[in-house]
């Protein structure tokens, strides 16, 4: 049998064989180095990632300043919300606790008291960001805008929030500094008196990732 061997049919069905042992470790390499990248790049993303919550009642009081040259002290913990001279001025004190740089891009209003059930708003009809605003990882910073046209959208309801006090919400997008990892968190704002003034507590109510699957 062995001398009826055709050697040139061996020969070929042994190459044959070799190169789907190779293509199959080939294939398994591509497969472990595709894994491992993904792996890495998660890992990247991670560390980029930012979380914007209200910040601590213990932390520090921040003074912030608009264009307009309005100032208010804002305490840890807490918001600002002010009708003055006809504008409307807007500010949360906030912690990033991600793991990234957190770059404010836009903010929305909407008239209803902070609920989990309420969708967000449509990215795109967000108010741009103009001032750039940064918050370091696992640091304390703030967000602030204002409203100045008696004609805008928003300002009618507003301004009655603000002087017959009632609770509204806040949504911010943000991302990290490479601009990416966009995410929505909302804040319900809510009045309080104190020391015979109304003082405003933000609280953070969830989260959206849009630039990744949520985990929801």
């Amino acid at each position: 049998m062995i001398a009826n061997l055709d050697w040139s049919t061996a020969a070929t069905l042994a190459t044959a064989i070799g190169t789907l042992v190779l293509a199959v470790a080939t294939f398994a390499s591509v497969r472990s180095a595709n894994r491992a990248a993904r792996v890495a790049e998660a890992a990247f993303q991670s560390n980029l990632r930012p979380v914007l919550v209200t910040s601590r009642i213990q932390d520090p009081m921040q003074k912030l300043r608009w264009a307009d040259d309005h100032w208010v002290h804002l305490d840890g913990g807490q918001a600002s919300a002010e009708l003055v001279d006809g504008s409307i001025y807007l500010a949360i004190s906030v912690r990033n606790v991600g793991s990234g740089l957190a770059v404010p891009i836009g903010w929305s209003l909407n008239s209803q008291a902070s609920r989990a059930d309420m969708p967000h708003e449509d990215p795109d009809s967000f108010r741009p960001q103009t001032r750039d605003l940064y918050v370091a990882p696992s640091d304390m910073g703030f967000w602030h805008a204002a409203i100045r046209d008696h004609d805008d959208r928003d300002y009618g309801w507003l301004s009655k929030s603000l002087t017959e006090p009632a609770p509204f919400t806040i949504e911010l997008l943000y991302g990290d500094v490479e601009g990416g990892q966009r995410t929505i968190s909302r804040f319900g704002m809510i009045p309080m008196h104190r020391d015979e003034e109304i003082r405003w507590y933000p609280s953070v109510a969830r989260h959206w990732n849009l630039s990744r699957p949520d985990p929801r």
